[in-house]
Protein backbone atom coordinates (compact mmCIF):
# COMPACT_ATOMS: atom_id res chain seq x y z
CA UNK A 1 0.00 0.00 0.00
CA UNK A 2 1.54 3.45 -1.44
CA UNK A 3 0.62 6.59 0.58
CA UNK A 4 0.10 8.33 -2.83
CA UNK A 5 -2.21 5.84 -4.04
CA UNK A 6 -6.30 7.05 -4.30
CA UNK A 7 -7.46 3.68 -5.59
CA UNK A 8 -6.38 1.01 -3.23
CA UNK A 9 -7.76 -1.99 -4.86
CA UNK A 10 -9.28 -3.26 -1.34
CA UNK A 11 -12.81 -3.35 -2.65
CA UNK A 12 -14.07 -0.86 0.78
CA UNK A 13 -16.22 2.25 -0.29
CA UNK A 14 -14.14 5.53 1.33
CA UNK A 15 -13.71 9.18 0.15
CA UNK A 16 -9.71 9.36 -0.58
CA UNK A 17 -11.39 10.96 -3.72
CA UNK A 18 -11.30 14.41 -1.73
CA UNK A 19 -7.62 14.21 -1.30
CA UNK A 20 -6.34 14.29 -4.62
CA UNK A 21 -3.94 16.89 -5.20
CA UNK A 22 -4.81 20.03 -7.83
CA UNK A 23 -3.94 18.68 -11.72
CA UNK A 24 -1.22 20.32 -13.56
CA UNK A 25 -2.51 23.57 -15.37
CA UNK A 26 -2.74 21.70 -18.61
CA UNK A 27 -5.54 19.68 -17.26
CA UNK A 28 -7.79 21.88 -15.23
CA UNK A 29 -10.59 23.27 -16.87
CA UNK A 30 -12.62 24.84 -14.29
CA UNK A 31 -16.34 24.44 -15.28
CA UNK A 32 -18.71 26.04 -13.44
CA UNK A 33 -20.82 26.75 -11.70
CA UNK A 34 -21.25 23.15 -10.22
CA UNK A 35 -23.94 20.74 -10.97
CA UNK A 36 -25.08 18.49 -8.35
CA UNK A 37 -26.86 15.05 -9.74
CA UNK A 38 -28.65 12.43 -7.72
CA UNK A 39 -26.21 9.32 -7.82
CA UNK A 40 -27.83 6.09 -6.51
CA UNK A 41 -26.38 3.06 -5.84
CA UNK A 42 -24.76 1.10 -8.61
CA UNK A 43 -26.43 -1.98 -9.15
CA UNK A 44 -24.48 -2.88 -12.54
CA UNK A 45 -21.42 -3.00 -9.48
CA UNK A 46 -23.23 -5.92 -7.82
CA UNK A 47 -23.75 -8.04 -11.20
CA UNK A 48 -19.80 -7.12 -12.11
CA UNK A 49 -17.87 -7.24 -8.38
CA UNK A 50 -20.67 -9.67 -6.37
CA UNK A 51 -22.42 -8.72 -3.49
CA UNK A 52 -19.94 -8.03 -0.32
CA UNK A 53 -17.20 -5.26 -0.18
CA UNK A 54 -14.53 -7.69 1.41
CA UNK A 55 -15.25 -9.77 -2.02
CA UNK A 56 -14.97 -7.10 -4.20
CA UNK A 57 -11.35 -6.80 -4.68
CA UNK A 58 -9.77 -7.81 -8.13
CA UNK A 59 -6.62 -8.64 -6.78
CA UNK A 60 -4.65 -5.99 -8.79
CA UNK A 61 -0.97 -6.44 -8.85
CA UNK A 62 1.32 -3.40 -7.21
CA UNK A 63 2.14 -2.04 -10.77
CA UNK A 64 -0.97 -2.36 -11.84
CA UNK A 65 -2.48 -0.16 -9.00
CA UNK A 66 0.66 2.23 -9.69
CA UNK A 67 -0.64 3.11 -13.62
CA UNK A 68 -4.31 3.10 -12.23
CA UNK A 69 -3.68 5.57 -10.04
CA UNK A 70 -1.19 7.07 -12.19
CA UNK A 71 -3.88 8.04 -14.53
CA UNK A 72 -6.73 9.33 -11.93
CA UNK A 73 -3.82 12.11 -10.65
CA UNK A 74 -2.83 12.33 -14.23
CA UNK A 75 -6.08 13.13 -15.43
CA UNK A 76 -5.47 11.24 -18.48
CA UNK A 77 -7.64 8.10 -19.69
CA UNK A 78 -6.61 4.45 -18.48
CA UNK A 79 -6.73 2.23 -21.90
CA UNK A 80 -6.88 -1.10 -20.50
CA UNK A 81 -5.84 -4.31 -22.78
CA UNK A 82 -6.54 -7.97 -21.90
CA UNK A 83 -8.45 -11.00 -22.95
CA UNK A 84 -12.04 -11.63 -22.04
CA UNK A 85 -12.63 -12.20 -18.46
CA UNK A 86 -9.53 -10.41 -17.48
CA UNK A 87 -11.63 -8.24 -15.34
CA UNK A 88 -11.10 -4.66 -18.09
CA UNK A 89 -14.53 -3.63 -17.15
CA UNK A 90 -15.12 -4.60 -13.83
CA UNK A 91 -12.09 -2.43 -12.86
CA UNK A 92 -14.23 0.21 -13.79
CA UNK A 93 -16.66 -0.45 -11.23
CA UNK A 94 -14.58 -1.48 -9.26
CA UNK A 95 -13.06 2.41 -9.00
CA UNK A 96 -16.54 3.78 -8.96
CA UNK A 97 -17.34 1.23 -6.06
CA UNK A 98 -14.28 2.23 -3.91
CA UNK A 99 -14.16 6.31 -4.21
CA UNK A 100 -17.63 6.46 -3.85
CA UNK A 101 -18.06 8.07 -7.34
CA UNK A 102 -21.81 6.93 -7.90
CA UNK A 103 -22.80 4.50 -10.93
CA UNK A 104 -20.61 3.92 -13.55
CA UNK A 105 -21.58 5.65 -17.29
CA UNK A 106 -21.20 2.81 -19.28
CA UNK A 107 -20.54 3.81 -23.22
CA UNK A 108 -20.36 0.18 -25.66
CA UNK A 109 -19.11 0.95 -28.52
CA UNK A 110 -19.79 -0.73 -32.05
CA UNK A 111 -18.34 -0.03 -35.45
CA UNK A 112 -21.37 2.41 -36.01
CA UNK A 113 -20.62 4.57 -32.76
CA UNK A 114 -19.98 8.28 -33.15
CA UNK A 115 -18.56 10.44 -30.71
CA UNK A 116 -21.73 12.74 -30.78
CA UNK A 117 -24.07 10.03 -29.60
CA UNK A 118 -21.72 9.74 -26.73
CA UNK A 119 -21.65 13.43 -25.82
CA UNK A 120 -25.63 14.08 -26.57
CA UNK A 121 -28.77 13.22 -28.74
CA UNK A 122 -31.11 15.56 -30.21
CA UNK A 123 -34.69 14.37 -31.15
CA UNK A 124 -35.21 16.54 -34.12
CA UNK A 125 -37.99 14.53 -35.32
CA UNK A 126 -40.06 14.75 -31.93
CA UNK A 127 -39.50 18.60 -31.73
CA UNK A 128 -41.22 19.22 -35.17
CA UNK A 129 -44.06 16.56 -34.72
CA UNK A 130 -44.74 19.03 -31.15
CA UNK A 131 -44.54 22.28 -33.49
CA UNK A 132 -46.73 20.91 -35.64
CA UNK A 133 -49.35 19.81 -33.84
CA UNK A 134 -49.09 23.24 -31.50
CA UNK A 135 -49.55 25.01 -34.60
CA UNK A 136 -52.67 22.97 -35.26
CA UNK A 137 -54.06 23.99 -31.77
CA UNK A 138 -53.39 27.04 -32.45
CA UNK A 139 -50.49 27.48 -30.40
CA UNK A 140 -47.94 30.62 -31.48
CA UNK A 141 -45.08 29.16 -29.21
CA UNK A 142 -42.33 26.31 -30.07
CA UNK A 143 -41.25 23.78 -27.91
CA UNK A 144 -38.47 24.06 -25.29
CA UNK A 145 -35.58 22.87 -26.88
CA UNK A 146 -34.17 21.39 -24.01
CA UNK A 147 -36.29 18.81 -23.96
CA UNK A 148 -35.50 17.34 -26.83
CA UNK A 149 -31.84 17.09 -25.65
CA UNK A 150 -30.30 14.25 -23.28
CA UNK A 151 -26.58 14.18 -22.58
CA UNK A 152 -24.65 10.74 -23.03
CA UNK A 153 -22.51 8.79 -21.13
CA UNK A 154 -19.19 11.19 -22.18
CA UNK A 155 -21.17 14.16 -22.01
CA UNK A 156 -22.53 13.59 -18.19
CA UNK A 157 -19.39 12.78 -17.18
CA UNK A 158 -17.85 16.16 -18.82
CA UNK A 159 -20.61 18.16 -16.38
CA UNK A 160 -19.24 20.06 -14.15
CA UNK A 161 -19.09 18.06 -10.45
CA UNK A 162 -17.23 18.45 -7.80
CA UNK A 163 -15.65 15.36 -8.00
CA UNK A 164 -15.33 13.12 -11.26
CA UNK A 165 -17.34 10.59 -12.39
CA UNK A 166 -16.33 7.31 -13.63
CA UNK A 167 -16.32 6.86 -17.68
CA UNK A 168 -16.05 3.28 -18.98
CA UNK A 169 -15.69 3.10 -22.62
CA UNK A 170 -16.10 -0.52 -23.60
CA UNK A 171 -14.20 -1.94 -26.41
CA UNK A 172 -13.01 1.18 -28.10
CA UNK A 173 -11.29 -1.37 -30.58
CA UNK A 174 -14.11 -2.06 -32.64
CA UNK A 175 -14.61 1.22 -33.54
CA UNK A 176 -14.11 2.78 -36.87
CA UNK A 177 -11.04 4.66 -37.67
CA UNK A 178 -12.19 7.78 -36.48
CA UNK A 179 -13.44 7.95 -33.22
CA UNK A 180 -10.37 7.58 -31.13
CA UNK A 181 -9.16 10.63 -32.19
CA UNK A 182 -12.31 12.12 -32.67
CA UNK A 183 -12.69 11.98 -28.70
CA UNK A 184 -9.02 12.82 -28.30
CA UNK A 185 -10.25 16.53 -28.66
CA UNK A 186 -12.58 16.09 -26.13
CA UNK A 187 -10.28 14.51 -23.77
CA UNK A 188 -7.65 17.46 -24.59
CA UNK A 189 -10.50 20.12 -24.39
CA UNK A 190 -12.53 19.22 -21.37
CA UNK A 191 -15.32 20.28 -23.00
CA UNK A 192 -17.78 20.08 -25.80
CA UNK A 193 -20.64 22.57 -27.78
CA UNK A 194 -24.06 21.38 -28.17
CA UNK A 195 -24.87 22.68 -31.60
CA UNK A 196 -28.48 22.84 -31.59
CA UNK A 197 -28.14 25.80 -28.60
CA UNK A 198 -25.59 27.35 -29.93
CA UNK A 199 -27.48 28.09 -33.37
CA UNK A 200 -30.05 29.14 -31.72
CA UNK A 201 -29.31 32.68 -30.89
CA UNK A 202 -30.56 34.09 -27.73
CA UNK A 203 -30.73 31.35 -25.48
CA UNK A 204 -28.16 31.73 -22.71
CA UNK A 205 -29.33 28.50 -20.63
CA UNK A 206 -31.13 25.53 -21.18
CA UNK A 207 -32.44 22.54 -19.45
CA UNK A 208 -31.16 19.17 -20.59
CA UNK A 209 -31.85 15.51 -19.95
CA UNK A 210 -29.45 13.53 -18.16
CA UNK A 211 -27.92 9.34 -18.82
CA UNK A 212 -28.91 7.97 -15.72
CA UNK A 213 -30.44 10.82 -13.90
CA UNK A 214 -34.56 11.77 -13.40
CA UNK A 215 -34.04 15.77 -13.61
CA UNK A 216 -32.26 17.68 -15.86
CA UNK A 217 -29.39 20.09 -15.57
CA UNK A 218 -29.17 23.60 -16.89
CA UNK A 219 -26.03 24.15 -19.51
CA UNK A 220 -25.57 27.75 -20.03
CA UNK A 221 -24.36 29.02 -23.53
CA UNK A 222 -24.51 25.88 -24.85
CA UNK A 223 -20.90 24.75 -23.44
CA UNK A 224 -20.30 21.84 -21.31
CA UNK A 225 -17.18 22.19 -19.63
CA UNK A 226 -16.14 19.70 -16.56
CA UNK A 227 -14.76 20.82 -13.73
CA UNK A 228 -13.01 17.24 -11.90
CA UNK A 229 -11.74 15.15 -15.25
CA UNK A 230 -13.80 12.20 -14.97
CA UNK A 231 -12.08 8.97 -14.44
CA UNK A 232 -11.97 7.42 -17.90
CA UNK A 233 -11.95 3.40 -18.24
CA UNK A 234 -10.98 2.47 -21.67
CA UNK A 235 -11.09 -0.97 -22.67
CA UNK A 236 -9.43 -2.76 -26.27
CA UNK A 237 -9.63 -6.29 -26.65
CA UNK A 238 -6.20 -6.11 -29.09
CA UNK A 239 -8.40 -6.36 -32.24
CA UNK A 240 -7.03 -3.05 -33.74
CA UNK A 241 -3.89 -0.57 -33.72
CA UNK A 242 -4.17 2.86 -32.58
CA UNK A 243 -2.38 6.34 -33.10
CA UNK A 244 0.95 7.05 -31.69
CA UNK A 245 -0.80 10.67 -30.82
CA UNK A 246 -3.96 8.67 -29.36
CA UNK A 247 -1.63 6.50 -27.11
CA UNK A 248 0.35 9.25 -25.80
CA UNK A 249 -2.24 10.63 -24.52
CA UNK A 250 -3.29 7.49 -22.36
CA UNK A 251 -2.16 5.73 -19.43
CA UNK A 252 -1.87 1.88 -20.61
CA UNK A 253 -2.36 -1.00 -18.25
CA UNK A 254 -2.72 -4.58 -19.39
CA UNK A 255 -4.24 -6.82 -17.51
CA UNK A 256 -3.04 -10.37 -17.04
CA UNK A 257 -5.62 -13.47 -17.11
CA UNK A 258 -7.06 -13.86 -13.66
CA UNK A 259 -4.89 -16.50 -11.95
CA UNK A 260 -6.33 -19.39 -9.33
CA UNK A 261 -6.34 -17.21 -6.10
CA UNK A 262 -8.55 -14.53 -8.33
CA UNK A 263 -10.85 -16.78 -10.09
CA UNK A 264 -11.82 -18.87 -6.83
CA UNK A 265 -12.49 -15.05 -5.35
CA UNK A 266 -14.65 -13.92 -8.23
CA UNK A 267 -16.87 -17.39 -8.01
CA UNK A 268 -17.44 -16.58 -3.87
CA UNK A 269 -18.12 -13.15 -4.56
CA UNK A 270 -20.98 -14.38 -7.42
CA UNK A 271 -21.96 -17.59 -5.74
CA UNK A 272 -20.67 -17.51 -2.12
CA UNK A 273 -18.99 -20.35 0.00
CA UNK A 274 -21.18 -23.04 -2.05
CA UNK A 275 -19.77 -21.69 -5.37
CA UNK A 276 -16.17 -22.44 -4.03
CA UNK A 277 -16.66 -25.86 -2.81
CA UNK A 278 -18.46 -26.89 -6.08
CA UNK A 279 -16.16 -25.26 -8.10
CA UNK A 280 -12.91 -26.71 -7.14
CA UNK A 281 -12.88 -28.78 -10.05
CA UNK A 282 -14.43 -26.69 -11.99
CA UNK A 283 -11.72 -24.06 -12.01
CA UNK A 284 -8.75 -26.44 -12.71
CA UNK A 285 -10.77 -27.64 -15.67
CA UNK A 286 -10.88 -23.59 -16.75
CA UNK A 287 -7.23 -23.33 -16.23
CA UNK A 288 -6.51 -26.18 -18.36
CA UNK A 289 -9.40 -25.04 -21.07
CA UNK A 290 -7.44 -21.73 -21.12
CA UNK A 291 -4.05 -22.62 -21.78
CA UNK A 292 -5.28 -24.57 -25.12
CA UNK A 293 -7.70 -21.33 -26.13
CA UNK A 294 -9.88 -18.28 -24.91
CA UNK A 295 -12.34 -18.93 -22.48
CA UNK A 296 -14.16 -16.14 -20.41
CA UNK A 297 -14.91 -15.40 -16.55
CA UNK A 298 -18.61 -15.61 -17.32
CA UNK A 299 -17.94 -18.98 -18.65
CA UNK A 300 -16.91 -20.37 -15.45
CA UNK A 301 -19.33 -18.82 -13.36
CA UNK A 302 -22.08 -20.12 -15.34
CA UNK A 303 -20.55 -23.64 -15.46
CA UNK A 304 -20.71 -23.54 -11.51
CA UNK A 305 -23.97 -21.94 -11.01
CA UNK A 306 -25.17 -24.63 -13.14
CA UNK A 307 -24.04 -27.68 -11.08
CA UNK A 308 -25.01 -25.70 -7.99
CA UNK A 309 -28.74 -25.25 -9.40
CA UNK A 310 -29.13 -28.27 -11.33
CA UNK A 311 -27.73 -30.43 -8.62
CA UNK A 312 -25.40 -31.85 -11.27
CA UNK A 313 -22.60 -34.04 -9.99
CA UNK A 314 -20.05 -36.53 -11.56
CA UNK A 315 -20.40 -37.21 -15.38
CA UNK A 316 -23.39 -35.11 -15.96
CA UNK A 317 -21.41 -32.07 -14.25
CA UNK A 318 -18.45 -32.67 -16.43
CA UNK A 319 -20.23 -32.95 -19.79
CA UNK A 320 -22.04 -29.84 -19.10
CA UNK A 321 -19.59 -27.53 -17.86
CA UNK A 322 -17.26 -28.98 -20.99
CA UNK A 323 -19.97 -27.38 -23.33
CA UNK A 324 -20.22 -24.35 -20.96
CA UNK A 325 -16.92 -23.39 -20.88
CA UNK A 326 -15.86 -24.03 -25.01
CA UNK A 327 -13.21 -21.88 -25.92
CA UNK A 328 -14.59 -19.26 -27.60
CA UNK A 329 -11.77 -19.37 -30.53
CA UNK A 330 -13.10 -22.96 -30.98
CA UNK A 331 -14.47 -23.99 -34.50
CA UNK A 332 -17.65 -25.60 -34.90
Amino acid sequence: MKDWWIFKGEGVPHRRVEQLPPPMASRSFGGAPLVELTLEEDRAAVARLGRSEAEQRLLLSEPDLDLINAAILLRRPLLVTGKPGSGKSSLAYAIARELSLGPVLHWSITSRTGVKEGLYGYDALGRLEETNLRRIMGADTAPDLGEYIRLGPLGTALLPQKHPRVLLIDELDKSDLDLPNDLLHVFENGEFEIEEVVRQRGTDSVEVGVTGQPTPVTVHGGLVRCNAFPIVVLTDNGERDFSAAFLRRCVRLKLADPDRDRLVGIVEAHLGEEGVRTGRTLIEDFLVKRRAGTVATDQLLGAVYLAIAAKLGGTDRAELADRIMAPLDQVG
